[in-house]
């Protein structure tokens, strides 16, 4: 199945999609059909924080069009933070779309996570992943949410995370495993690699971006079927 992908919110989080996903059809000896449109951060920020849902959609709906004139088969958004207007994107869509929120909730149930604290954009730390999540507890710092949203955010936008940075990261995540009783702490922004790759910060991390990427690849590996992945029409 040929994949597409709309990136550039941000570039590191696209770079990285695109690196695990080349990795688990690598793994698989299979050959990928991917194609990446470029979408416009600032664009993005911008009708986020003005709640203009269907502004952001109809830009999305144009990039579609792109991918589908590419030959894609599905679309999917490289930011949870992006995803505050899939439903509005929905019914413009020219292709399915395969959701990075809709797969968590089943990933940590089997995890047997009972709390999940997160750290991302403010919309999906502030609505607790968009309120999809039925059978695990999200928790946020919610008095810190405004700082930690905007420290992601200008690391989203640069594409590189300072050490002042990363600590408060590692910081919020520790704090929620001991005072919120979090069992794992979730990074509920495809950028925040940048902050935690290659750390071992003393407690359970779950990339949301990888579970995303795990049922992209069984698409473009034709290991499962657009609705098996419950992809939305």
């Amino acid at each position: 199945m040929h994949i597409g992908l709309i990136g550039g919110i941000g570039v590191a989080a696209t770079v990285v999609y695109y690196q695990r996903l080349s990795a688990a059809m690598a793994a698989r000896g299979q050959p990928m059909e991917l194609t990446i449109v470029h979408a416009d951060v600032q664009e993005l920020i911008r009708n986020n924080l003005a709640d203009k849902r269907d502004a952001q959609a109809r830009v999305y709906a144009g990039l579609i069009d792109r991918l589908k004139a590419a030959g894609a088969d599905c679309a999917a958004i490289t930011s949870l933070g992006g995803h505050f207007c899939y439903d509005e994107t929905l019914p413009l869509s020219p292709l399915p779309l395969v959701s990075a929120v809709k797969p968590l909730d089943a990933y940590f149930a089997s995890q047997g996570f009972g709390t999940v604290g997160l750290l991302g954009t403010r919309v999906v730390m502030r609505t607790k992943l968009y309120g999809q999540l039925g059978q695990t507890r999200a928790v946020a710092l919610e008095d810190e949410i405004e700082v930690l949203g905007q420290t992601y955010q200008d690391m989203a936008v640069a594409g590189v995370c300072s050490d002042q940075d990363r600590a408060l990261f590692l910081d919020a995540g520790r704090r929620m495993v001991d005072d919120l009783n979090a069992d794992a702490i979730v990074l509920a922004g495809t950028d925040l690699n940048l902050a935690f790759d290659g750390l071992d910060p003393g407690y359970r991390v779950v990339d949301a971006l990888d579970v995303h990427v795990d049922v992209l690849a069984c698409l473009a590996s034709d290991e499962m079927t657009l609705e098996e992945a419950g992809a939305d029409r």
